[in-house]
């Protein structure tokens, strides 16, 4: 299988940790590419039509996008437990992915809106998202992320890093304090060490 992936992208890298965690590293070739909505990767689209990261070639079918595809499937393939939980697992995925989206919207605006224009309204409410979805995680789901090790975590993980990485003036960590701790402990696994972007 190959993977078209970048380093510094969120969603790649919930699908590298589902690949350490379920020992399936070594089953795939990683292909860097550089893309943006601007400027699709050479060679993307034919794997992706939507010339999107992740996406993950397979010899034996259709080659698959979108983080929570890639992962489900990942997860089946290996024999894994990461969506046993069910429901509430798939919900949290949905929320560190939502505060993904957010992220990666800012990281646009910033990197690709021509100086001048970057529109201040637009990065204020991607920002209250990204709080109002720490805020929700820090409140109603703690408990699950201190519980058996599931998408769910991985996904949040990821994106609570990549805000450290692209957006540190977020300051998502105030009033969340149960959040970071529990962020602090998992950062440690080494799936997180060998994924940190860069």
């Amino acid at each position: 299988m190959r993977l078209f992936h970048a380093t510094a992208s969120p969603f790649v890298r919930k699908v590298l940790i589902v690949l350490h965690e379920t020992g399936q590293l070594d089953d795939v070739e990683l292909e860097t590419v550089v893309t943006t909505p601007l400027t699709p990767a050479d060679g993307l689209k034919p794997a992706n039509p939507m010339s999107k990261i992740p996406a993950l070639e397979r010899p034996d079918g259709a080659t698959l996008y979108d983080s929570r595809v890639i992962c489900e499937f990942l997860n089946e393939r290996a024999g894994a437990t990461l969506y046993a939980r069910g429901w509430e697992s798939k919900v949290l995925e949905a929320t560190g992915d939502g505060i993904n989206d957010s992220a990666v919207l800012m990281s646009y605006e910033k990197r690709l809106r021509p100086e001048g224009q970057i529109w201040a309204d637009w990065l204020q409410a991607q920002s209250s998202k990204i709080l109002d979805g720490c805020a929700a995680l820090n409140t109603r789901w703690v408990s699950h992320l201190k519980g058996p090790m599931d998408i769910g975590q991985i996904s949040v993980a990821c994106a609570l890093e990549y805000v450290d990485f692209r957006h540190p003036e977020v300051k998502w960590r105030n009033g969340n304090d149960q959040l970071a701790d529990w962020l602090a402990q998992f950062s440690e696994r080494d799936s997180m060490i060998a994924t940190k972007p860069a």
